[in-house]
């Protein structure tokens, strides 16, 4: 009995020395993937040269409310940098989010001089982006405009009808929490939503014609919520020049004094981290060949639960979404 008590009791404790060593392995590589990654990014590279340069932003995917991304153009805003081009490549968003980019690339504006070029697509919330430009460069099959403003819900009443469920609610008013998409949505309810639609389409087409100087005619030739082509849009006096990245920064040299050889470095949005996607996978790994296997999948699982994430997009949308075929 004795014997078994003392193998016990040494396993146990070759059991926690193991443990031990491999948190402190964990943490040693995570440390070292951290100082790694920091000293690899643009914003650690500009930081060690310290020389002026043109800041490239990209403005991808849907567009949402995003605090970190304010602070990043504030930090821009202060920053060395000579120039920014701002690249978009988004069907757009809410109409909150892509209000608040708006305003923050005004404010970036108004500091440094900035151009936008299209990439593959400016619609709806990120052409309200664009238009926070003096100068917005496309290329010639971009896909520019969607200027409208869309409130999706979905309705469920039918299937809870067909399988015999009924939701009760007892609310303030008949417009409070309207539509919930457990009823048919009431006349009442439609108007209201109507209003709000209305009006935010309103402050859409005011900043296209105030933006981009047209007169109503011109307005009401793009505005019906279309997208154009870049080749379209140029006529239609939604962007001002055909072109890409070099034709962008021809037009600071020419018109906002910006030296011709200053280089282009990528300036993140995003934070710092958070940008990293390769730290996590790398921690996973580590995790995982340390014999942590379930924490490692969780870190892998929350990439694809910040995926899922971003198309929750709530409020009122500025959005292009094309049809999808039959």
């Amino acid at each position: 009995m004795s014997l078994d008590s003392d193998v016990i009791v040494d396993r146990r404790r070759i059991r926690r020395k193991l443990t031990f060593w491999r948190v402190m392995a964990t943490l040693v590589a995570i440390v070292a993937i951290v100082a790694v990654a920091l000293a690899t990014t643009p914003a650690a590279r500009r930081a060690l040269t310290g020389a002026n340069a043109i800041a490239r932003v990209n403005i991808d995917g849907l567009i949402r409310s995003d605090h970190q991304r304010v602070a990043a153009l504030e930090r821009l805003e202060k920053s060395s940098a000579a120039a920014v081009v701002v690249h978009i490549n988004s069907p757009g968003g809410t109409t909150a989010g892509s209000e608040q980019l708006y305003d923050s690339l005004m404010r970036l504006k108004a500091k440094k001089p900035l151009v936008v070029v299209v990439e593959g697509l400016a619609a709806s919330g990120g052409y309200i982006a664009a238009l926070a430009s003096d100068h917005i460069v496309a290329q010639q099959s971009s896909l520019v405009g969607s200027i409208g403003v869309l409130f999706q819900f979905p309705n469920f009443s039918g299937l809870l009808k067909t399988v015999g469920v009924q939701v009760e609610e007892v609310k303030s008013s008949p417009l409070k929490a309207a539509p919930n998409g457990f009823e048919p949505t009431s006349p009442e309810a439609r108007a209201a939503l109507d209003a709000l639609v209305k009006d935010s389409y309103a402050w859409f087409r005011g900043l296209v014609q105030n933006r981009r100087s047209m007169d109503a005619t011109q307005l009401d030739k793009v505005a019906d919520g279309r997208v154009f082509t870049g080749r379209q849009a140029l006529d239609l006096k939604l962007i001002d020049q055909l072109g890409d990245e070099k034709t962008a920064i021809a037009w600071l040299v020419a018109t906002k004094n910006v030296k011709p050889d200053l280089p282009v470095q990528d300036y993140k949005l995003s934070p710092r981290f958070g940008d990293l996607t390769f730290l996590r996978a790398a921690t996973s790994v580590t995790l995982d060949a340390l014999g942590f296997a379930t924490l490692a999948r969780q870190i892998e699982q929350s990439g694809m639960v910040q995926a899922v994430d971003r198309l929750g997009l709530d409020g009122m949308l500025a959005l292009w979404q094309p049809a999808a075929a039959n």
